[in-house]
């Protein structure tokens, strides 16, 4: 009887290429499959590290058809690495199929630990870190969208989104009409040479944007202080 593979999730620089773990590192170059978003951003990232590995793309448009595949890879005994495009895999990617399915298959998931741009935005953003509370990106609009908003404006919590530079302004305007008076950071291009944090109230950031301070380049980490009043 063949013994089962390992599933690695491993988790690939956000920014500046040298915030990935000797570990990280060590795992890619032995695994027999790497599933990756983007198989062509893999591909230039891990040749960097002199990693020349067999690569499958795993994306939401595809990931019904893969996950019993790279399943059957697993039971087979093979070492795969899954890793998203930057960050750590599962947060705000379709990683979360995959693992789950190999859990239930009972394949060993090895997680690898290393850049989030979660934690690297809430450790320099100034707001509190005891406790915090993670949204992904916002829906652009429906139900969801305004539980979401509403959870933020009553939550003591200091509150995390995604949001690209296409829809920040609109995000922005949609979090002032519930949390006025409310201190919010905006972080971006995270850990490369142009990393910038926004502070100020949500109205000064607001400004700011409008008056062309702000640069609407890279995907930005918004994070909200808690209700505390």
């Amino acid at each position: 009887m063949n013994k089962k593979g390992t599933l690695y999730v491993i988790s690939t620089p956000i920014g500046n290429r040298d915030d990935i773990t000797m570990r990280a590192l060590h795992i890619l170059a032995k695994c027999d499959i790497i599933a990756s978003e983007d198989t062509r951003h893999s591909g230039m990232l891990l040749s960097h590290y002199g990693i020349k590995g067999h690569y499958l793309s795993y994306n939401d448009r595809n990931k019904n058809r893969r996950i019993p595949l790279i399943v059957n890879m697993l039971n087979e005994g093979k070492l795969i690495g899954l890793i998203s495009d930057a960050g750590t895999p599962l947060i705000s990617d379709p990683g979360y199929g995959i693992v789950n399915a190999s859990i239930e298959a009972g394949i060993s998931v090895v997680p690898i630990p290393g850049a989030s741009s979660i934690l690297t935005a809430l450790v320099g953003s100034g707001l509190p870190t005891d406790s915090f509370i993670f949204f992904g990106f916002l829906p652009k609009k429906g139900k969801k969208k305004t539980l979401i908003l509403e959870s933020i404006a009553n939550s003591w919590q200091t509150s995390i989104l995604f949001e690209s530079p296409f829809r920040i302004q609109k995000t922005l305007q949609s979090i002032l009409e519930h949390c006025s008076k409310r201190k919010i950071v905006l972080a971006r291009e995270l850990t490369k040479i142009h990393e910038e944090f926004i502070r100020g109230d949500i109205e000064e950031v607001i400004a700011r944007i409008k008056e062309g301070k702000v640069k609407l380049k890279g995907e930005f980490v918004i994070l909200i202080e808690g209700n505390n009043a």
